[in-house]
């Protein structure tokens, strides 16, 4: 008795004209990887140690100002980046006491290594723990960081992963300009508002007077017509009156009189207080707005500013700003990276990838094709239907997701089409064991059917899980290859053993067969 067919020959009707629908126009549904396209690959380093000394500098920093607080005189609170220490320094000995109470707050991540200086001070040192704890964090940091640039960049199908414990790989298929995109995605863009210290000329500071707490930083301006870079010093104070943390956007605007671009950003709710306060304690200084270590402009200011609006201007280029506002609204990279591998895939590589690979699938499917037509006959041409259709509904599963298409995945649709017809191979031979006993075709297709698909389901799922472990631990291309086996081996098990069977039943139910062509 035959299972009914009234749900199962829409079923596949069904999921097949979804599958095309999914996958056309193809070139448009399924984005090609590195390896077809071309484009970057690259692997950076992250400077961990920068982002340890940047959490040292503003440990420093919070102790100093706890300290203020309470009105005690400081001589002065330095950070040592080689020895992962901080000292603290009172003017009198006496406040020592004080300094142990408030610095209690600060001991999940300082160890006390004992006084300094004859009593006067202490000195801290930064737990293994945290330093652990800020190098992992800056390369997560880095990654999501990375990221959301890249996705602003329009990069489609990005590889963006960690490597090792200090390692990023990035592979961007597409990318026509490699310059932009290293500049883009190597840019620290750390933002920060510095006061400007009018007390010494800068030129004094450069020839030995410069004052505690102040740094030199230069303006850097091109002239268009000989192309010099004029450097303009800025005598600084080291401290940071505000940073760019607590940026909420950043855009590119025009000024009205000359048409030039200039990045204008704004700050969420705590920056617009923060720098409403430096706006109102520092009327009539400079501020000067300072990205990656390099002045930008330092306007005087002239009243206090609320609404946390600020805007860099500069010799910008319209894409120059863009890619500024850019990085400035995906934030600021924890810590500086190095790039270790720079390689350039060329789209005439590619192209001859995708050639060779899609010959190899029709030279593959030709040559099964036709032994199993030969050597199956008439049942052979269900087998290869159901094979036709298995790549169809392959395509449209990859379509759906908008997986990337790689070499490697190319190779995956290969093995699946050898796959899936393996599994009819085993169906057809229980099938003729079965009419060699002595079985009617119709009973012989059940047993066949029923016998086989057991080691059908057994061979799949092994591989299936090898797929699996491939795509949790290998690196881009092999997860391309672990993608489309998983997909194939689903979309195989459907269409050789379910289409395969629905196309006999169908055909058995209407006419009274004796013989099977087999």
């Amino acid at each position: 008795m035959f299972i009914n067919l009234k749900w199962k020959i829409p079923l596949i009707l069904f999921v097949m004209l979804g599958a095309v629908y999914l996958s056309y126009p193809l070139k448009d549904k399924i984005a090609l990887g590195l390896d077809l396209q071309g484009g970057m690959h690259l692997v950076l380093e992250v400077q961990t140690e920068k982002a340890v000394e940047a959490s040292l500098e503003r440990i420093a920093d919070d102790i100093k100002r706890e300290i203020e607080k309470e009105d005690y005189e400081i001589d002065r609170v330095s950070a040592d980046y080689e020895n992962k220490t901080v000292t603290v320094l009172m003017v009198d000995a006496i406040d020592l006491e004080a300094v142990e109470e408030i610095m209690e707050s600060f001991t999940a991540y300082l160890k006390n290594e004992g006084k300094v200086r004859e009593g006067r001070g202490y000195q801290f040192r930064l737990s293994k723990e945290e330093e652990t704890r800020i190098e992992q964090n800056a390369v997560s940091q880095g990654l999501e960081t990375i990221r959301n640039r890249v996705d602003q960049f329009g990069v489609a199908e990005p590889t963006i992963q960690a490597q090792g414990d200090r390692r990023i790989l990035l592979q961007l298929p597409g990318i026509k300009d490699a310059e932009r995109a290293i500049r883009l995605i190597g840019k620290t863009a750390r933002l920060e508002f510095k006061i400007v210290d009018e007390s010494v000329s800068p030129q004094s500071a450069l020839n030995g007077s410069l004052p505690d707490g102040d740094e030199i930083l230069y303006k850097r301006e091109e002239n268009i017509e000989t192309g010099e870079v004029i450097k303009t010093p800025f005598l600084v104070k080291k401290r940071s009156a505000l940073t760019g943390e607590n940026l909420s956007g950043a855009n590119v605007n025009y000024d009205g009189d000359f048409n030039e671009p200039y990045v204008a950003i704004t700050f969420n709710s705590i920056g617009a207080i923060q720098f409403q306060e430096v706006t109102r304690t520092n009327v009539k200084k400079r501020l000067a707005i300072v990205l990656d270590g390099n002045v930008f402009s330092a306007p005087t200011i002239q009243e206090e500013i609320s609404g946390g609006r600020a805007q860099i201007t500069g010799q910008f280029t319209t894409e120059e700003a863009r890619d500024l506002a850019i990085i400035l609204r995906a934030g600021a990279l924890p810590a500086p990276v190095v790039i270790l591998e720079n390689r350039t895939v060329g789209p005439s590589l590619g192209k001859d990838s995708i050639e060779q690979g899609v010959n190899s699938i029709i030279l593959g499917a030709v040559l099964v094709i036709i032994f199993i037509a030969i050597y199956y006959k008439l049942s052979g041409i269900v087998s290869i239907t159901a094979l036709m259709l298995n790549i169809v509904l392959l395509l449209g599963v990859l379509a759906y997701f908008g997986a990337a298409l790689t070499l490697p995945g190319i190779a995956g649709m290969l093995l699946t089409v050898g796959m899936a017809i393996d599994a009819n191979v085993l169906i057809f031979e229980r099938i003729r064991e079965e009419i060699r006993n002595g079985k009617t075709a119709r009973a012989a297709i059940d047993a066949g059917y029923a016998k086989a698909l057991s080691t059908i389901v057994d061979a799949n799922i092994t591989t299936f899980i090898a797929a699996v472990v491939l795509f949790q631990f290998g690196t881009g291309p092999i997860k391309g290859f672990a993608i489309t086996l998983c997909i194939g081996i689903a979309a195989s098990m459907f269409t050789a053993v379910f289409v395969s069977r629905v196309i006999f039943d169908s055909f058995m139910s209407r006419k009274k067969v004796s013989n099977l062509s087999i």
